[in-house]
């Protein structure tokens, strides 16, 4: 939405004496009907991506303890639930068991891995769905960290790269619509484009975490996601929270590098961030509502002190405002609901 130029304010701001009572602002409130017709950001079933996590094997469906609400499946049990998907769009996240990971985080790029297998099970049952895959390492790795370690222990931010690359590679020929690096590597939205694109995987599109802080509202994910860094933690490559230009600067070297689509991440503290990346960016973007989001609201919800619908399309409907076009939420498919009644 345009913001008030110069002109406009110094108007606005000379027939100010005359507003009351000439001017009320309550008329375009006094109905329903009325408060439709003026209101400026709107919700729909295309605005909303639901975030899925993928477990290994078969016959798998576990209720994620951090987000009431929220389950692991194998892909097998997710090529039949896909069948009552009101989300028009998900996003797989994988979620592999512990002793098939290592340091390198090489399941990852196995092409009958959880998320490939998923993809395929669930374009199967569901052509028409679009599908974005999350693109990092840590769910994958030993240490829990998104690359490969140094000697010392740092994440080495070259050699991760060529993984990441390969990793996108394997899901776009799976099926993958979009891929999505959150690691948050400096040259990683390069390294993915040209692999993609030398792999004639050129169609598939980039959503990057460009502007991905290093926050505590994460704290449940690494729960259902069993990705945890086993010491450490992930402030050599995420943002500083207290960095605003940073961010905006980092996002926008990753549309120069051929990012399709940006992100931030989280969204509910960062709203700041997202209506000024949308001043400056002519592409789509993404926000994530994320899981620490998520439980904070599940269990004020649970404990009556907000009603569920109003406060969870209130929550999403600002972000929306805020700029982004899209919004991945865990409560996509209840919004959906609510949006069909």
């Amino acid at each position: 939405m345009a913001r008030l130029g110069e002109a406009g304010h110094r108007k606005h701001k000379e027939g100010a004496a005359d507003m009351y009572p000439l001017t009320r602002m309550r008329r375009c409130r006094r109905g329903e009907g009325l408060r439709r017709l003026v209101q400026e950001t709107s919700l729909s079933r295309d605005d909303l991506i639901l975030p899925v996590f993928v477990a290994a094997g078969t016959g798998r469906k576990e209720m994620v303890a951090s987000m009431p609400g929220v389950w692991r499946m194998s892909a097998d049990v997710l090529g039949g639930w896909v069948e009552g998907l009101r989300a028009g769009t998900v996003l797989l996240l994988g979620v592999p068991d512990a002793d098939d990971k290592d340091e390198s985080g090489s399941a990852a790029l196995r092409e009958d891995g959880i998320v490939p297998s998923a993809l395929r099970a669930l374009k199967e049952q569901r052509p028409e769905v679009v599908v974005i895959t999350d693109v990092c390492l840590c769910g994958y790795t030993s240490h829990g960290h998104c690359g490969i370690l140094t000697p010392s222990g740092e994440v080495d931010n070259d050699e991760t790269l060529g993984l990441l690359s390969r990793m996108a590679q394997v899901h776009a020929a799976a099926g993958a619509d979009v891929v999505a690096p959150s690691g948050m590597m400096d040259g990683q939205v390069q390294a993915i484009r040209e692999g993609l694109d030398e792999s004639g995987l050129q169609d598939a599109a980039i959503k990057s975490d460009a502007a991905k802080f290093a926050s505590a509202f994460y704290g449940p994910f690494r729960g259902a996601a069993h990705s945890s860094p086993s010491f450490g933690d992930r402030r050599t490559h995420q943002l500083a929270p207290a960095n605003r230009r940073e961010a905006l600067r980092d996002a926008l070297l990753e549309e120069d590098e051929g990012a399709d689509w940006l992100m931030v991440k989280p969204a509910m503290p960062y709203l700041d961030i997202l209506s000024e990346l949308r001043e400056a960016t002519l592409l789509p973007i993404a926000a994530y509502q994320v899981s620490g989001a998520y439980a904070m609201l599940k269990h004020a919800i649970a404990a009556r002190a907000f009603v569920a619908r109003d406060v969870v399309t209130e929550s999403i409907l600002c972000i929306k405002r805020a700029g982004a076009d899209a919004v991945i939420t865990y409560f996509a498919e209840q919004v959906c609901d609510w949006l069909e009644d």
